[in-house]
């Protein structure tokens, strides 16, 4: 089964924060995981794709830029969306398809947003997904933490499926590029 390491919304401002938003929480824990997770695909031959919000940083400078200490490899496809949805008006959908691929490993921001939604709207499109669990994070809502928001999608998005198509919950420690979907399937 061919895969894809897909990573939404890591880019300067987001992750950092600025006047208005402090950075995610643990951002240097997450940047250290994404890079893990990146150095796994590329020994595994796995293609990488970015997502990137229009709505970070205005859309363009330096803020908008996937962050600066995130290792992006030369040939990882980059897309700009302009909704929450990673898949909504991007081609991410036509790639991911044309490429034949039926397992995505999910990373980045942010947790209840667009992670939430791409997990969700990869699964009834026919993929497979594994959420790394400590791969994507978030800020503090008015509710909520941003570690209860993380843990509580960690707990809800695994197992989660939709007829055929399951998402899983992996530390990014685990073989990730080993689907273990089949074992959640009757």
């Amino acid at each position: 089964m061919k895969q894809t390491l897909l990573v939404i919304d890591v880019q300067q401002e987001l992750l950092d924060g600025n006047s208005q938003t402090s950075p995610v929480y643990r951002k240097a824990e997450l940047i250290a995981t994404i890079n893990q997770v990146v150095n796994k695909a590329e020994a595994h031959s796995i293609p990488v794709v970015f997502v990137r919000d229009l709505d970070v940083a205005g859309g363009n400078g330096q803020g908008f830029e996937i962050h600066n200490e995130i290792q992006v490899p030369e040939n990882a496809h980059i897309f700009n969306k302009a909704a929450t949805n990673a898949f909504y008006g991007t081609g991410l959908l036509e790639h991911l398809q044309a490429q034949e691929v039926g397992h995505l490993v999910i990373m980045g921001c942010e947790t209840p947003h667009c992670i939430d939604s791409a997990v969700r709207t990869a699964t009834i499109n026919g993929f497979d997904v594994t959420l790394i669990a400590n791969g994507h994070s978030t800020i503090n809502s008015d509710v909520l933490t941003a570690e209860q928001i993380i843990n509580h999608h960690n707990q809800i998005l695994h197992g989660h499926y939709n007829v055929d198509h399951f998402s899983i919950v992996r530390s990014a420690e685990e073989a990730v590029f080993e689907p273990t979907h089949d074992t959640y399937r009757t």
